[in-house]
């Protein structure tokens, strides 16, 4: 069965330049996972916890909506813990918004962050996930 894939096509004089939504959540969760304090992305709200997962899924955790020439991001993630939760999130929003505006040339008109947990480090075992309930 074939899934069908939301795209933005940029016209230009040699043909065409087609964008699937799928990638501009790719860019920004790669630019959110980037940021020093993320632990990782969230995959969504699972029994009332927030699911870890991690940095290795970059559109996991990521919502886009993309228009012709703009687009809105929303953006789940976990932060370590010690970090200053408003700074971080202004940074994802940074990275974000300059990484999508230079890779597509699409315009970011918002970028939201959702905190869905705080990561707690330990020794010699997985991190220790604190989420939303």
């Amino acid at each position: 069965m074939e899934k069908e894939v939301s795209e933005k096509t940029i016209l230009t004089e040699e043909g065409t330049v087609k964008i699937s939504d799928e990638v501009v959540a790719i860019i920004a969760g790669l630019a959110a996972a980037e940021v020093k304090g993320v632990a990782g992305m969230s995959g969504g709200i699972v029994g009332g916890i927030a699911e870890f997962v991690g940095k290795k899924s970059p559109s996991k955790g990521v919502k886009v909506e993309v228009g012709d020439k703009e687009a809105a991001v929303d953006v789940y993630v976990i932060v370590e813990f010690g970090v200053r939760i408003p700074e971080v999130a202004h940074e994802i929003q940074r990275n974000i918004k300059k990484a999508i505006e230079s890779m597509t040339g699409l315009a970011v008109i918002e970028v939201n962050i959702h905190i869905q947990g705080v990561s707690f480090p330990s020794e010699g075992k997985e991190d220790e996930q604190y989420k939303a309930k």
